[in-house]
């Protein structure tokens, strides 16, 4: 079911297992903080959604899915403009699926299967005939798709929670100032509570920033800039050897997919 982007629309008031909705978002959007009692696919055909956890921050970029079971608490916040569909289902039609957020790759099959179930009426009966066989391939291709690296764990010790992760997080021997704590302290707790060093925590953080930019169309100075890279050079380098391929190319391939999205 097609939404304008000002409809409210209670997803938990929809008494059937499956249904969809598609809507395009032209500006600014921040769901809140809030939980389904439904299982969602969020699919984005154009632009970037972030998704905040208590503990991950995600993001999905264009052509994605996230997969969001029912009961997560989960904020979702668009800053450009977001071509998107969901499809919800109930917990008791997909009970094999992870219990956690998770980005998907998505196929071509996984995108037209999407397509159609969003963009159906509330009223489908998904139970029988083609529209079952349909559905079929639907939940299949979500089993199946790969997970995408594109999560950022949280640490949650009290002494970070002035850590601003809008923004570019400070370098570590600002942050050192700001909380008062040795650098050996700060590596220990992101260490124990993210997996990894804060100098790698913020270089993941920027990655992420990074393909949001590109996907809302900043141009490559611009995001040099703002990420705080010396360089327009060494931008691209960073972004080379965390992705295997240019920002230019990166950006292309978005573009690739969400042309054949509309095909």
């Amino acid at each position: 079911m097609w939404l304008d982007q000002h409809t409210k629309f209670d997803v938990d008031a929809v008494p059937h297992p499956v249904f969809g909705i598609a809507a395009n978002i032209l500006s600014h959007h921040d769901s809140g903080l809030h939980a389904h009692r439904v299982s969602q696919i969020l699919f984005t055909r154009q632009g970037c959604v972030t998704i905040t956890l208590n503990t991950t921050l995600c993001l999905l970029p264009p052509t994605r899915a996230a997969w969001i079971p029912a009961a997560i608490p989960h904020r979702a916040q668009i800053k450009s403009a977001v071509d998107y569909r969901s499809v919800y289902f109930a917990t008791d039609v997909l009970e094999d699926m992870p219990k956690d957020v998770e980005i998907l790759e998505v196929s071509e099959v996984l995108r037209a299967t999407l397509e159609r179930i969003a963009q159906a009426s509330l009223e489908k009966d998904w139970s029988k005939g083609p529209a079952r066989n349909l559905l079929a391939v639907c939940m299949d291709e979500i089993r199946r798709a790969p997970r995408v690296p594109t999560r950022l764990p949280l640490p949650s010790d009290p002494r970070l929670a002035t850590l601003e992760i809008a923004d570019l997080p400070p370098s570590l021997g600002r942050l050192r100032r700001q909380i008062g704590a040795s650098e050996k302290t700060i590596g220990r707790i992101f260490q124990r509570e993210t997996g990894m060093s804060y100098q790698q925590w913020r270089q993941q953080w920027r990655l992420m920033k990074a393909v949001e930019l590109l996907a809302a169309g900043s141009r490559i100075s611009e995001i040099a800039q703002e990420l705080g890279f010396s360089s327009d050079s060494a931008f691209i380098s960073f972004f080379k050897h965390s992705t295997g391929t240019t920002p230019r190319a990166y950006l292309r391939s978005l573009n690739t997919l969400s042309i054949s999205a509309s095909v």
